[in-house]
């Protein structure tokens, strides 16, 4: 059996959409499961678009993300060269073939005439002009230097026909398919002509891509075929979608996996999350390390249908992956973070980390639910009211001194401790213990939610601060 062999072809335009990283990922969760080769190529012939340093982001991207090749420019392989601006004279040779059988022609049609060249709808059509050139007609204008391109020659009628693995059968009429440039003025190929050199030249036997390509995947099968090559196999996936109108688009700056990284979300959580995006497992687990996802991928599971891009869901997803960390895990990955915090360096920060852990579903948020710990101030004693916990201003205005005088006969000034005392005072005033624990963390913090509840605050801000906290929080009730 022919050993599966995909590949991730992208352009240096930028930072690595969304998108690209999902092909990539089924690219490389298939050639996995069926004990293949992932094989990375920059397609980088597009000079115009290309941007400096976008393709150490794509190698950057691939390697933290774990979604890793077997084969590419930086790790090399049999097939190389793995960037197509390496492989020119590769182009030129393939092309002069394709010429030869028919497959293509040389045109040396200006600009200006090709501009003029509109069909019914206004849309720029070639007409087949230099394909009625004869072999000396075109060697005298070669040997003249005049700049000239390579176009594919197009049938005018027929259809061309293939099977896609996720849409089924898929016919294209010949006539709706330009003859379109092969190899630029320039002698650089265009996207066109190149994939279909390279898939073949570097063994692909399944091409997985957008359904952006479903329409021209014929005119590739019309090279293959004029080659006498086997058509790779076609795997089209649905587009993501930013909402129910929008495409998730790179142009349009829509996120990176480096943004969501530096935003704090789980690297894990990422690369889980965007596999979901077009794909269902046929169990109902959601949550799966990169392992799992190589065990469960199968094609029957890809839909046809677009995926609505959910930063909430991911969110959710990222969370979950910190909720099932050890602490030391948790400390290395948010110990960056805590340090943008306005309380880091105040306070213990294994204390800090351990009200946070399983509270925060991104890392960026620590800074936000501790910050209330340096902003403590004058509140609103509207907020100790609460009637399910049957607290308010005046119940607060009575206990606060008591909780004062409660902590600080404590000696050991441990969340535990801390706990059980509170417990008991709310049995010998016989009040609610949710009351009392409810006045003793807003009259603390000044807030009326914040991770963790009145005594592990505490014991984060220690004796002298908690009790010079209360006696503020009472000046203000009293």
């Amino acid at each position: 059996m022919e050993k599966v062999r995909t590949r991730f072809a992208p352009s240096p335009t930028g930072y690595l959409h969304i998108g690209g990283l999902r092909t990539a990922l089924y690219g490389y969760l298939f050639a996995k499961k069926q004990g293949g080769d992932f094989i990375l190529r920059i397609e980088d012939t597009d000079t115009a678009r290309y941007v400096d340093g976008s393709v150490q982001i794509i190698y950057d991207t691939m390697r933290d993300s774990g979604v890793m090749y077997d084969e590419g420019p930086d790790v090399g392989g049999n097939y190389g060269p793995y960037v197509q601006s390496e492989r020119k004279n590769i182009y030129k040779e393939y092309a002069e073939k394709l010429v030869e059988l028919g497959g293509a022609y040389y045109c040396f049609c200006s600009p200006e005439r090709i501009a003029g060249l509109k069909d019914e709808s206004g849309n720029v059509r070639y007409d087949k002009h230099c394909l009625k050139l004869s072999k000396e007609e075109i060697a005298e204008k070669i040997k003249n230097g005049e700049p000239y391109v390579i176009r594919q020659n197009v049938p005018l009628e027929g259809t061309g026909t293939y099977t896609d693995l996720v849409y089924g059968e898929i016919s294209v009429d010949y006539k709706d398919i330009e003859d379109g440039i092969l190899i630029k003025s320039d002698g650089m190929p265009t996207y066109n002509f190149a994939n279909v050199v390279d898939d073949y030249l570097m063994g692909i036997t399944h091409v997985i891509r957008g359904t952006e390509y479903l329409s021209s995947t014929p005119k590739y099968n019309l090279m293959y075929d004029a080659y006498g090559w086997r058509r790779p196999v076609y795997i089209h996936l649905p587009p993501i979608m930013k909402d129910a109108q929008h495409k998730l688009s790179k142009r349009n700056g829509d996120a990176s996996y480096e943004d969501f990284v530096k935003k704090g979300y789980v690297k894990e959580s990422i690369v889980n999350y965007i596999a979901l995006l077009g794909w269902s497992p046929k169990s109902n687990v959601e949550k799966m390390s990169l392992n799992d996802l190589i065990e469960n991928f199968s094609l029957d599971g890809i839909s046809k249908s677009p995926s609505i891009f959910d930063e909430v869901k991911m969110k959710w997803l990222s969370g979950e992956y910190i909720k099932e960390m050890t602490f030391e895990e948790f400390k290395e990955k948010a110990l960056p973070f805590l340090k943008e915090s306005k309380v880091y360096g105040k306070y213990n920060e294994d204390k800090l980390l351990s009200l946070v852990k399983g509270r925060v579903q991104i890392y960026s948020e620590i800074a936000e639910k501790l910050d209330f710990l340096a902003e403590f101030g004058a509140f609103d004693t509207a907020l100790f009211e609460n009637q399910k916990q049957k607290a308010s201003a005046q119940v607060a205005k009575k206990i606060l001194p008591k909780i004062k005088e409660k902590l600080a006969g404590i000696d050991a000034w441990e969340n535990s401790n801390l706990f059980s005392a509170l417990v008991e005072l709310s049995a010998e005033l016989d009040i609610k213990k949710q009351a009392v624990l409810w006045i003793a963390r807003v009259a603390i913090t000044g807030k009326e939610s914040t991770p963790g509840g009145a005594t592990e605050i505490a014991e984060l801000l220690g004796k002298e601060e908690t009790l010079a906290r209360l006696d503020f929080a009472f000046d203000l009730v009293k």
